[in-house]
């Protein structure tokens, strides 16, 4: 007698249910964990949204269009992370979408959820998407873009041309890793005979004009900021064998260590090391197509190749979660390669591995956040009372200037964190070309909070804060209690008011 689960009696008679509550599931997890309990935003996500506010239309940290979304987001929701926290997990869902309804269409529902199954093994795509950037919006931008291509590719939908030309140009607009993209669809379809084919009709030209017209204004501000492209583009550099080629291996091991959960759950369904003996329940679907595995296999396995090359040829070692978009494919890939029957083994097993990948994550968060500051005396970011430090620094400025807190700088961290909970949204200062659009002299004319931890007991500023600002009046360390109280020891902030030169006088005076 065969034996099947719930799971798998659902997979097989309302797959889409089965990937709804899968899909949000997993935003809702990740949702709920930074709104509960992160006192402060995670990651670089402070600095993305000081960045956002000033809606520039090009910056040295690239194209702008997650920046710009992560203000909006900020914003709609009453200067609360939620909103974000929200768009990130949106991304989420959209990706999961896309890369379920692409898969429907190369190998049908079942198999199609079943690779979608898979992605919560993908650590890369899974973990990092409260810290909403760059990598998070190009997700859900380049899954659509897989998609759309296959169905003007692989079903002959003509009409999906406009879509396809919107996504890349957005696509582009978001993060430089879309030229990845962008050249491997060029390639892949002068190298395939329908492809070519494609490319003797007017509509990919005019998907050409339309990507063209989106990313105008931004090309035009690359030739004409060069004092401001010049820190993204000079990053290029020849390689070097010797050395690169580790480097190249250790960043491909990097990648496939990201797999670790997928390869978990795969080896579990399929039965290995044992030769089991019992009847198991299969999955089958109708033979897939050589156009769909080519497909899949293609812009599975060529992206990640050519995005790690990429980061060879410049001289920067991106962040993991940088390379999220360009493993979106791999459940897919997995599934397509496995066969069209899929028998599942261990099912049960296979249900708590799945359920313990999809928690493991959040609930070590959790644990990190509550336990890790009071037993290992570790700084956590996302432990930082933000809101506390914001207003502290706010209402001080005001108190002593009789003006709103305009600018902050010091230390990239505290100033953002400031700068993102300050009911006067300050602007932060970085560096006049990391910031342009503020200067020394408007430091001197608005005034500034300047910022650095406090390592000592006086509260003595790092030496390239000296530096930038010798004439600082220290004030004495301000110490801020945990939100959690008792957990972990106080922070303690080094910090300094640059008084502004046009200074109304202080209130009640």
């Amino acid at each position: 007698m065969i034996y099947a689960s719930l799971i798998v009696e659902a997979l097989r008679v309302r797959p889409a249910s089965v990937f709804w509550l899968a899909a949000l599931a997993q935003a809702l997890l990740w949702l709920l964990v930074p709104a509960l309990f992160y006192s402060a935003p995670p990651g670089d996500l402070a600095e993305t949204l000081t960045i956002g506010r000033e809606f520039r239309l090009g910056t040295v940290y690239g194209p702008p269009l997650a920046y710009w979304l992560a203000d909006i987001a900020f914003a709609l929701t009453g200067g609360r992370m939620i909103g974000v926290y929200l768009l990130a997990q949106g991304c989420v869902v959209v990706t999961l979408w896309s890369l379920m309804a692409l898969g429907r269409g190369i190998v049908g529902m079942q198999h199609s959820v079943l690779a979608i199954l898979l992605m919560v093994g993908v650590s890369t795509v899974a973990v990092p998407t409260p810290d909403f950037g760059p990598h998070v919006l190009a997700m859900p931008l380049w899954s659509l873009v897989l998609l759309h291509t296959w169905r003007v590719y692989g079903e002959g939908r003509r009409r999906y041309w406009f879509a396809l030309a919107i996504e890349i140009g957005l696509l582009l607009l978001t993060a430089w890793l879309a030229i990845v993209l962008v050249v491997l669809l060029d390639l892949f379809l002068i190298a395939t005979r329908r492809g070519r084919e494609m490319l003797r009709t007017l509509d990919p030209w005019f998907c050409v004009v339309i990507v063209a017209m989106i990313v105008l204004p931004y090309a035009l501000w690359l030739v004409h900021q060069p004092d401001l492209a010049r820190p993204v583009l000079k990053g290029w550099r020849p390689l070097e064998p010797a050395r690169d080629a580790m480097i190249w291996l250790r960043l491909l091991g990097d990648l496939l260590m990201a797999h670790s959960g997928a390869v978990l759950l795969v080896v579990l369904a399929s039965g290995w090391p044992f030769q089991l003996r019992q009847m198991v329940p299969a999955i089958e679907r109708l033979a897939t197509a050589e156009a769909g595995r080519v497909f899949v296999y293609f812009f599975a396995i060529s992206p990640p190749l050519a995005a790690s090359v990429a980061a060879l040829l410049y001289a920067r070692s991106p962040p993991l979660v940088a390379f999220a978009p360009v493993l979106v494919l791999s459940g897919l890939a997995v599934v397509v390669f496995t066969g069209d029957t899929i028998r599942l083994h261990r099912q049960r097993i296979l249900a708590y591995a799945w359920i313990g990948l999809l928690i493991v994550s959040p609930v070590m968060i959790v644990l990190g956040v509550t336990l890790v500051p009071r037993l290992l005396r570790m700084e956590l970011r996302v432990a930082q009372p933000a809101i506390a430090i914001g207003r502290f620094f706010t209402e001080t400025f005001e108190r002593r200037t009789g003006q709103p807190l305009e600018i902050v700088t010091g230390d990239r961290r505290l100033a953002s964190l400031v700068a993102v909970a300050s009911a006067s949204r300050p602007r932060q200062f970085i560096d006049e070309t990391t910031t342009p659009w503020l200067t020394a002299d408007d430091i001197r004319s608005r005034g500034a909070v300047v910022l650095w931890p406090a390592v000592d007991t006086p509260g003595t500023p790092p030496q390239e804060i000296k530096a930038r600002f010798p004439d600082l009046v220290l004030e004495v360390p301000r110490v801020f209690e945990r939100t959690l109280q008792g957990f972990g020891r106080p922070l303690r902030v080094g910090w300094a008011v640059i008084r502004p030169q046009r200074m109304a006088a202080p209130k009640g005076q």
